[in-house]
């Protein structure tokens, strides 16, 4: 595996296999994180009230048949912005009908579009009910995918993405992500330097160097993708900013 990056990159630690993180799936709020969700209401976070709301203890988006999202919407969290962090949450993905949909994701370092829907754009942890998708880089309303699940990825001055390592097969990641069932999701931000990890194991690695694009700052927002009936859930969201 060849990497140019001047970024202390953890796929590069393992030459391009297994990166575990065992320490990573504590549910206690550990030493210097902040717990961004109370557990019981969602005070500190605002979105389409008819959509979400907290249930068996998790925050939870949900659509159906009688209150459909008409976009993309997000719970937008209410207590500032991000630059530097390590966050970490357990997801949860339902699908509501037959076709087995179910799509949401974490952004961050993200702006709001539309105040109105809660319309939200920027760098997001993406996470579906599928094979193909949990665990990329998703830019929402930008430049889209930034890396595949398993890529590392450097986005040069130009906006061209360059594949310079790997974390395994897509395939492989993905046999580890719990169908249906609560899985651990941490998102490192350290200068343009990204990382997504899911239940111990880096899904994408990326620098993004192309500065007129790349986000330093932004806020925090659950996304409830627009679609057939789905449920999405979240809890122990912590953050540890730097």
């Amino acid at each position: 595996m060849k990497t140019t990056s001047t970024f202390p990159r953890l796929g590069a630690l393992i030459l391009g296999a297994l990166l575990t993180v065992p320490a990573l799936f504590a549910a206690d709020v550990e030493p210097g994180f902040t717990s961004l969700f109370n557990g019981t209401d969602l005070t500190g976070w605002e979105g389409e009230p008819t959509l979400w709301s907290v249930q068996d203890g998790a925050i939870t988006g949900k659509t159906s048949k009688e209150h459909p999202a008409k976009s993309n919407t997000f719970l937008i969290w209410k207590g500032g912005t991000v630059g530097d962090f390590e966050l970490r949450c357990s997801f949860k993905l339902v699908p509501g009908s037959a076709d087995g949909f179910a799509n949401s994701g974490v952004q961050y370092r993200s702006k709001i579009f539309d105040p109105s829907y809660w319309v939200v754009g920027g760098y997001q942890a993406d996470m579906e009910a599928g094979p193909t998708y949990t665990g990329i880089l998703y830019e929402e309303r930008g430049r889209g995918i930034l890396a595949q699940r398993g890529q590392m990825v450097d986005i040069e001055p130009d906006g061209k993405l360059r594949v310079i390592g790997t974390m395994g097969e897509s395939a492989e990641i993905q046999a580890l992500i719990k169908k249906e069932d609560w899985n651990d999701y941490v998102i490192i931000a350290r200068g343009n330097h990204l990382t997504h990890i899911i239940n111990g194991r880096v899904t994408v690695d990326v620098t993004d160097d192309q500065a007129s694009k790349a986000a330093k700052t932004g806020i925090l927002a659950l996304q409830l993708h627009a679609g057939p009936p789905m449920m999405v859930q979240f809890k122990d969201i912590r953050i540890k900013q730097y």
